[in-house]
């Protein structure tokens, strides 16, 4: 079909849409509505059809619904705990709803005609809805069908100014072209693209918006999944990369020294990364494993197998704190196989005091963040000494923090970059790593413990290989989990609990979601809590760490807390990685239910890393069913991949792409939860047609329509 292409529309402003005035554009930029072929692509939310609307008087009990009514009372008040209560009363005829909102913004106003969409209960007496969706019924002559779109709010503008304006463009753009090949349309089935584009904001029937829908999210999925196999294909094809040589015996004595046998899982991710590694084309892997399951072990058996050939590695990770807990672990690990060289301490003042290392070693390993530096050969290495030794290549790994990627750090002959929780830099960061390469691009190694579940690894790493360490070592104790409310009766138990432990030599953490209290968020602050624990427990060392204080202060209560000077210590989540303290067997979460289920499972992996059992409290009263999913999820698995799975069901993809912190905007249309099998689907057509056409030369349609959407984020796809 011939037409106006979606990349062309990209490039039409929103305001030359008639209806659309100054003001009104600049609501809709700010809301990344720019073009014509943004504000087409904006969808509705969801959809209202008018012959499943249930009356009051005849509505199921316990089952979703939507039901319309007039707003005819309003009231907000707090309530226990600091939360405040919204409540309307909705009136549908002669019947009457009671809705509940958790939520001090819900905004709704005594005579509005709204759809809202829950379960409805009866208590004491009275139909009840708790925190329902609102959708507002506006009176439109666009809409005569029985099926209403109901689009979102943008800057203020409503959801009928939102059809009216779509309309109005439709009129302007429509016929849409297509880009898809006819044989593709047929054997997916999909709907042509200008039927899709009208379809799925003024739909006749349910059938129809569904397949409207269902042909943009593979287009949306499709686009993605050929950059990122464009990006893959240029890393083989553009990039000259580095031979290892995978000879030698630094592995094998290095493994041959271990206290334990390897499990399956890190035998596997080990050969798999010394084949990318021999590979004259460099590496792009994601290594991914739960904290316990044996990264460590897999990223140093990496570093010397480049070492080996005479190459140097580099480690980079997201703060201080973990910088030097890289440094510790490996130089320990080095010396129990006889390879690192002796050192006496860090050349400036450290958190963590001295350490030592076995002479005559071969290996020599530095350390370098901004407020200290190591050599595991000298002792008395000061920073030029360290950075003079990494440029000659007499360091064969350095492990730092962002420090390394400054101007006044270079290597001899960087082999391979590993990089920890990478989503926690810029990928900018990753990139300046990298090109500190002389010899050949550098091989890269990402590794997180922040379980991925495998539709968002396709979207947020599809250009990687992927390898999971799905094996925990054995003879590790999971962590147990219990729930308690928020009272002083329940949380005795806990305190005592606390009690035990401190007297039998251990530690504890109370990890808060704010800093200070809020007037805005009802929630526990680490300011507050700890003045309180204070009291709590006069016979005890209570601390207090949060994003705030100054370096030095966080880095002197880090200390004291790791030499067992602090016995209670008080926190946000500034702990959530990184902070390896053994001694520690509690950690208690106030307002849990407030923490996303990826947070919860990484600040529970701060305990139960020595050999003591350990227990983790969750101190919450949900008042949503996401918040109770959350906390039931957490009580009932330690399988950080489980969760995930779960976090991804319940809050959907979010800012997928923020865990990146820079790239791809976020999927509009896509949720990678539903719609995982289509991604599937765009994946396997997406990688088979760049296979055959790898600069899509003879798809200028698909390669125009990718630079027009996605943007600058195509740079930076094929620079990360």
């Amino acid at each position: 079909m011939t037409g106006r292409s979606l990349a062309y529309l990209a490039n039409v402003d929103v305001d030359n849409v008639k209806g659309i005035g100054p003001k009104a554009f600049q609501k809709l930029r700010g809301a990344g509505i720019e073009s014509v072929a943004d504000l087409l692509l904006h969808a509705p939310r969801r959809y209202l059809d008018r012959s499943e609307l249930f009356d009051l008087a005849s509505v199921p009990l316990g089952e979703e619904v939507t039901v319309a009514g007039v707003v005819t009372e309003t009231s907000k008040r707090r309530i226990s705990g600091r939360r405040t209560m919204v409540e309307a009363v909705v009136k549908d005829g002669t019947n009457v709803l009671r809705c509940v909102w958790f939520n001090p913004y819900i905004k709704i106003a005594v005579g509005e005609e709204l759809a809202f969409s829950g379960k409805v209960v009866r208590r004491m007496g009275r139909l009840e809805m708790k925190s329902p969706d609102i959708d507002r019924l506006d009176s439109d002559s666009l809409i005569t069908a029985r099926i209403v779109p109901v689009h979102p709010s943008v800057g203020g503008l409503r959801p009928h100014q939102m059809r009216q304006s779509i309309h109005n463009a439709l009129v302007r753009a429509r016929p849409v072209a297509e880009i898809l090949p006819e044989e593709l349309l047929d054997r997916l089935d999909l709907m042509d693209r200008d039927t899709a584009i009208s379809s799925v904001h003024f739909p006749e029937a349910m059938s129809e918006a569904r397949a409207a829908r269902h042909r943009l999210v593979f287009d949306e999925l499709f686009r993605l999944e050929i950059a990122l196999a464009m990006r893959k294909q240029r890393q083989i094809d553009d990039s000259e990369g580095i031979a290892h040589p995978m000879h030698g015996d630094l592995l094998d004595s290095f493994v041959a020294s271990l206290p334990y046998e390897l499990t399956g899982a890190q035998v596997r991710a080990i050969d798999e990364i010394r084949t990318d590694l021999a590979r004259p084309h460099p590496m792009h892997r994601l290594l991914q494993g739960e904290v316990g399951s044996g990264k460590t072990v897999v990223a140093v058996g990496a570093l010397l197998s480049v070492v080996q050939g005479g190459y140097q590695g580099a480690v980079m990770a997201p703060t201080e704190v973990l910088a030097v807990q890289h440094y510790l672990g490996t130089v320990d690990l080095l010396q129990q196989a006889g390879l690192a060289s002796e050192s006496g301490e860090f050349a400036s003042d450290s958190l963590f005091g001295d350490i030592t290392s076995k002479s005559g070693g071969s290996v020599v390993v530095a350390l370098v963040t901004s407020n200290q530096v190591a050599l595991s050969s000298e002792p008395d290495a000061t920073r030029t000494d360290v950075l003079a030794a990494i440029a000659s290549g007499d360091v064969d790994v350095t492990i730092g923090t962002h420090s390394l990627i400054q101007e006044g750090i270079s290597f001899s002959n960087l082999g391979l970059a590993v990089v920890d929780e990478q989503h926690r830099f810029g990928v900018y960061q990753r990139v300046q790593l990298k090109e500190k390469g002389t010899d050949g691009e550098p091989d890269l190694l990402i590794m997180t413990a922040t379980p991925i579940p495998r539709t968002l690894s396709m979207t947020l790493y599809g250009d990687l290989d992927v390898t999971v360490l799905d094996e925990m070592p054995p003879g590790r104790t999971p962590v147990r989990t219990i729930t308690v409310s928020n009272d002083a009766a329940a949380i005795k138990p806990v305190y005592d609990l606390v009690r035990n432990e401190v007297a039998a030599g251990r530690q504890a953490f109370v990890v808060c979601p704010l800093v200070e209290d809020s007037d805005k968020l009802e929630a526990t602050s680490a300011t507050t809590e700890y003045e309180r624990l204070v009291r709590v427990f006069p016979e005890m060392t209570v601390g207090l760490l949060h994003g705030q204080m100054r370096p030095a202060d966080k880095d002197a209560v880090m200390h004291q807390f790791r030499d067992g000077a602090i016995d209670v210590l008080v926190a946000t989540t500034v702990i959530e990685v990184g902070i390896d303290i053994p001694n520690a067997t509690v950690m208690i979460i106030e307002d849990a239910d407030r923490f996303g289920l990826s947070q919860l499972h990484q600040l529970r992996g701060r305990v139960g890393r020595g050999r003591f059992s350990a227990t983790c409290v969750l101190i919450a009263d949900p008042t949503t069913e996401d918040g109770e999913a959350r906390i039931a999820a957490m009580v009932a698995t330690t399988d950080g991949f489980r969760l995930a799975e779960e976090d991804l069901r319940i809050r959907g993809q979010g800012t997928v792409f923020g865990v990146r912190q820079a790239g791809v905007k976020d999927l509009k249309l896509a949720d990678i939860v539903r719609d995982a099998q289509v991604l599937f689907q765009a994946r396997k057509e997406a990688f088979a047609l760049v296979a055959t056409d790898p600069r899509l030369v003879e798809h200028p349609a698909i390669s125009a329509e990718i630079q027009a959407l996605m943007g600058d984020d195509v740079e930076w796809l094929f620079r990360s």
